[in-house]
């Protein structure tokens, strides 16, 4: 009946027709032949969904045997205590039948006793034996899982038994001891081991471990507790991690080092000094550490990102600060963390400083996430008016981002990648000065930087004014603005906080050697643009536009001095373009008399440079077909002492300037000298050129004859170029010209093109 009843639920394979079947029979079947299919579809749809629902009845029942099984177990489990303790009755039971009965035959004193005692003898000796009667008690705690009594029996029973010392022979009674250590310390372990346990069930456990001689097995598993209690809680944190990309490893590493340092003082606190438990720890604590870094570096931001920079400045400045704390437990993690933490702080560092080229050199580059700054935006943007506003931006750019990579550095990042991190600026700062030259006159455009895009196009800083700005952003970049912030980054004191480049002052004074070092370079960096300005500036009115020398030897040695004692044309027009750009500078360089200095003092150096490297200068006078006259030499003479009391007319630093004017005038008296000529018995004295010179500028600045019209300088009579006084009303009219553009023999630096500057280059003896 059964099994006809299971062929009515569950239909054979028979029964159920084929697809192929159906789509050859439907087609001409009519529509009694169609109703019969869906009914055998109906009856089938039937079938499965009794089959389904006695499936889930039958699962049901499964699950309630299982129940029952559990019950079961449960229930023997206690039948078996059960069983144990009314074994221990009946054990009591005999023991006090058989004191009873001795004691009824001592009262008694019946002559039978003796033998009937003889026969219960045995049975009482056997019940007695103390030996069995421990390992019975032994079997009895370690089935109520009595651990604790169990192992202070074992304890006490090993100590007071010489049977059970190690040097005896294995007897049947030290075999069963140990069966039953074994079997405590089975039961010890699945405490240990169990995922819910206590720490103080733990400690009590592992007690128990080294209590029975198995320290090795009690360390380990203490050491694999926090490792997964560690884990555990690290696996809750991470999904959180996005929320605080910033600060997320101080949480990380807060886990970390506080678990191994609950391990550590466990350990010694259950072990002791022992070396041997020591290097577990310790070795434990490194793949820790390992782990720690790892995760760091999967949950963290983009490593280009300033969320990664700071992510990995406060996981290196807390993990350090906690490796402190650990050395006094004897846990040495500092070195090993930097090895492993150091790569990911270095590749930080470098793709942090690659946007910050981007950003800063892409002119189609934004950054959202820079906050402009209102000291960076007005020092600079002082110069946007005389310069173009995207070379301004470049500025603001550079200044904010170098900023904002500062402010992600902790206090212990600066101590060990303080080198790299200014490595890194002085690099970003050279190509912000290779940018500013690409701006200026005369750079070829095929030398650009790799970072612009082929549709940047750069406006070019044609005039005077527009120079000095750029010269004057670079100059208070590297002079105020860099060491303000290094300043903030290294913890540095500034004694003095008035007065132009304090600051500056201040950092290279209390700093250490790295930073001098950086500031030298920076200060070679910018020395090549202040470089290249002063040599186009030079070029400029030394070349004319065909590509002729002005500065030539046939003024010394064709032309014949009058006796007004006045520099030759070209360094007239010298003094009138410097005072001209003084003038300029005097207004963008406001405030920074340095830099103006500095400037003005390396243009007149630039000009002596040049004549003391010009090959062609020099041939003339060597080619002895060419007579020399003492006049021409005592003019050149004039004119070296001349632009050396330029400079010192000017408050310009002049012993350079001085230095190789003498050396100008050394290589000309050697060449009279080589001739036969001996030109110190002839020349007038050395103070005669230097009042000369004094006289010259005098006259020059005084000897106008129309000083209503700055802008028309007058020749004299005799040829001299004239600069007439500037008034205060005047001023801003000479603004507008950025050098002799009326003059006719020399054009102005603004209108110089390439042809003026494809002239023999010269190099500075000094760099």
């Amino acid at each position: 009946m059964e099994s006809s009843e299971e062929e009515d639920d569950f239909p054979s394979i028979e029964t159920i027709t084929p697809q192929s079947k159906i789509d050859s029979v439907h087609q001409s079947l009519t529509e009694k032949g169609i109703r019969k299919l869906c009914c055998e579809l109906l009856d089938l749809k039937d079938a499965v969904e009794n089959m389904c629902g006695d499936m889930r009845t039958k699962y049901l029942a499964f699950l309630r045997i299982s129940e029952e099984a559990v019950e079961m177990e449960h229930e023997l489990v206690e039948l078996r205590k059960h069983i144990s303790s009314q074994g221990i009755v009946v054990q009591d039971l005999m023991a006090g039948l058989v004191r009873e009965m001795d004691e009824w035959k001592r009262s008694t004193g019946d002559a039978d006793d003796s033998d009937n005692s003889q026969v219960s003898d045995p049975l009482a000796d056997e019940l007695t034996d103390p030996k069995s009667e421990f390992l019975e008690k032994i079997d009895l705690l370690l089935a109520e899982h009595n651990v604790d009594a169990a192992l202070d029996a074992m304890d006490a029973e090993e100590r007071n038994n010489s049977e059970l010392k190690g040097s005896v022979e294995m007897s049947s009674y030290k075999s069963a001891f140990m069966e039953r250590k074994v079997l405590l310390e089975d039961q010890l372990l699945r405490i240990a081991k169990q995922p819910s346990v206590s720490v103080a069930e733990l400690k009590h456990a592992l007690s128990g471990l080294v209590r029975i001689g198995k320290g090795p097995s009690a360390h380990q598993l203490l050491l694999k507790f926090y490792a997964t209690s560690l884990h555990r809680r690290i696996e809750a944190f991470l999904p959180s991690c996005s929320t605080c990309p910033n600060t997320f490893p101080a949480t990380l590493s807060k886990l970390v080092f506080s678990n191994i340092s609950l391990a550590a003082k466990e350990s010694a606190a259950m072990f002791g000094d022992n070396p041997a438990y020591s290097s577990k720890v310790v070795q434990w604590a490194e793949r820790e550490v390992e782990y720690l870094v790892r995760l760091v570096k999967e949950n963290a931001s983009p490593s280009e990102t300033v969320s990664a920079l700071r992510a990995a400045s406060v996981c290196l400045q807390d993990c350090l600060n906690y490796c402190k704390v650990l050395e006094r437990q004897g846990l040495i993690l500092s070195k090993l963390f930097l090895v492993l933490f150091r790569p990911y702080v270095e590749e930080a560092l470098e793709l942090n400083f690659r946007r910050a080229r981007r950003v800063v050199f892409d002119l189609n580059e934004t950054d959202e996430a820079l906050e402009p700054s209102s000291d960076f935006v007005a020092v600079l943007s002082e110069f946007a008016i005389a310069s173009d506003t995207t070379m301004t931006d470049c500025s603001i750019r550079f200044m904010q981002i170098v900023q904002d990579i500062l402010e992600q550095l902790t206090h212990l990042v600066v101590l060990h990648f303080g080198e790299s991190v200014l490595t890194r600026i002085l690099q970003l700062y050279d190509k912000y000065i290779d940018f500013l030259i690409k701006a200026l006159p005369g750079h070829a455009d095929e030398d650009g930087l790799p970072e612009l895009q082929d549709n940047t196009i750069l406006a070019r800083a044609e005039t005077d004014s527009e120079q000095l700005a750029l010269l004057g952003a670079a100059f208070t970049i590297l002079d105020e603005l860099l060491p303000k912030s290094l300043v903030k980054v290294w913890n540095l004191q500034i004694e003095n906080d008035g007065g132009e480049g304090d600051s500056s002052a201040a950092m290279i004074s209390s700093s250490a050697p790295e930073l001098k070092e950086w500031k030298r370079h920076m200060v070679q960096s910018f020395d090549k643009l202040r470089n290249y300005f002063c040599l186009q500036f030079v070029l400029s009115f030394i070349y004319s536009r065909e590509g002729l020398t002005r500065l030539d030897a046939l003024i010394y040695l064709t032309e014949t001095p009058d006796d007004s004692n006045l520099p030759s044309l070209p360094f007239q027009a010298l003094f009138s373009k410097l005072q001209q750009l003084a003038i300029i500078a005097g207004d963008v360089l406001l405030g920074k008399e340095k830099l103006q200095k500095i400037l003005l003092a390396r243009l007149t150096e630039t000009v002596i440079i040049w004549l003391s490297n010009e090959q062609e200068f020099w041939s003339a006078f060597e080619d002895e077909s060419t007579p020399l006259q003492l006049s021409g030499l005592q003019q050149l003479i004039l004119d070296m002492n001349f632009t050396v009391e330029i400079a010192r007319f000017a408050g310009y630093p002049f012993k350079v300037v001085q230095n190789h004017a003498s050396v100008v005038i050394n290589r000309a008296m050697n060449i009279f000298s080589s001739r036969g000529i001996s030109p110190q018995s002839k020349l007038p004295k050395t103070e005669w050129f230097t009042e000369a010179a004094k006289s010259a500028i005098n006259r020059l600045l005084m000897g106008s004859e129309d000083a209503s019209e700055p802008e028309e300088y007058d020749c004299e009579e005799d040829g001299h170029i004239v600069l007439p006084e500037i008034s205060d009303d005047e001023h801003s009219d000479s603004l507008e010209t950025s050098s002799l553009s009326t003059m006719d023999s020399f054009e102005s630096f603004a209108s110089a093109s390439m042809a003026d500057l494809e002239s023999p280059s010269f190099t500075d003896s000094e760099s």
